[in-house]
């Protein structure tokens, strides 16, 4: 087989311009191809902000990081909103930085475990991490700060996870997550 193409001298008038059409263009719009040339007008509609466009909303995030860090239900936060509404860009940027710590204290820590288990409520362990920074050197208050750390962050994560039928049940829950927050506390400290 063999041929050729000839390039016709095919001109468009866009707007009183008249532009010379490319070899390929010509041969598309023979052959019935011209709509995958056609180009759609900008919709301003399409053009949303970056955060809504990925769904993240730095008000919700920031209401509920105050949930998680003030746990006691007499500061009048609506606690469950952080359990019946779920997101993801806030327990991931709380992981990251959480990782962020841990890799800063020469501890690796697999970002698909962390994100799995913890969430929100590591946040307490994040708040105390520079006070360790400080008071290291003192074993009794270090140990003091750790323990309320822990305590802190299995009350917020199990005040948020048992529902009004199991209120009674709540110090079973507390005890398994404060095993998991020791150990996570273990990573950044190497206890």
């Amino acid at each position: 087989l063999s041929g050729s193409i000839a390039s016709p001298d095919v001109k468009l008038n866009l707007g009183g311009d008249f532009i010379k059409e490319s070899t390929a263009t010509t041969f598309l719009r023979q052959r019935g191809y011209g709509w995958l040339l056609e180009v759609e007008d900008d919709d301003p509609e399409d053009n949303k902000p970056l955060l809504e466009e990925l769904d993240i909303d730095l008000k919700d995030i920031y209401y509920k990081i105050r949930c998680v860090l003030m746990p006691m239900p007499s500061l009048g936060f609506n606690r469950q909103v952080v359990r019946d509404n779920p997101d993801f860009w806030g327990p991931l940027a709380v992981v990251l930085f959480f990782s962020m710590i841990s890799l800063y204290g020469q501890f690796r820590v697999a970002y698909g475990q962390v994100l799995g288990v913890i969430g929100y409520s590591l946040l307490p362990l994040i708040v105390i991490a520079p006070i360790l920074l400080v008071v290291g050197s003192f074993e009794v208050v270090s140990t003091l700060i750790k323990l309320f750390g822990v305590f802190w962050a299995a009350y917020s994560a199990a005040s948020l996870l048992v529902g009004e039928e199991f209120k009674t049940k709540k110090p079973l829950l507390i005890y398994p997550i404060f095993l998991l927050y020791i150990y996570f506390l273990s990573l950044y400290t190497g206890v």
